[in-house]
């Protein structure tokens, strides 16, 4: 008789429910539009599913993106995941994230509680001020 072991990560993905609808943690002004993406948020395979906002400031689009993680201390190792995949990465340390540029877009990450969460597409001071916005609405 042969047992066939699937790898841990393969395993942890077909055991992960589909992840909740959480676009009422969005900010309302200039969203259009959310939807939930079951896997490797923003496409990378680090990522978990979770939602995913596109806003619109009169020319300029931009992404909001959250996970809920089992622990606190997962959305944190995440934290260093991004930190490698992003070009150019850098601390923010008053908000502990990063902000750096993912195939040439900006993308400022960051953890609250088991949430892993963050803005693509604007630059560095308009995404910090957009992230806190984000963060008050995640518990």
């Amino acid at each position: 008789m042969r047992i066939a072991f699937l790898p841990l990560a393969a395993a942890l993905l077909i055991a992960a429910p589909k992840p909740a609808d959480e676009s009422r943690r969005f900010p309302l002004p200039n969203r259009v539009d959310t939807r939930v993406v079951d896997t490797q948020l923003l496409g990378k395979s680090f990522m978990p599913g979770g939602t995913l906002a596109h806003h619109k400031r009169g020319k300029i689009e931009y992404s909001m993106f959250i996970a809920k993680l089992p622990t606190a201390q997962d959305a944190a190792f995440l934290l260093l995941d991004w930190n490698k995949a992003l070009t150019g990465a850098k601390l923010i340390p008053s908000f502990g994230g990063y902000f750096g540029l993912d195939a040439g877009r900006p993308v400022f990450v960051f953890a609250k509680g088991a949430w892993i969460a963050g803005v693509a597409g604007l630059p560095e001071k308009d995404a910090d001020m957009a992230a806190r916005t984000l963060a008050a609405h995640l518990d």
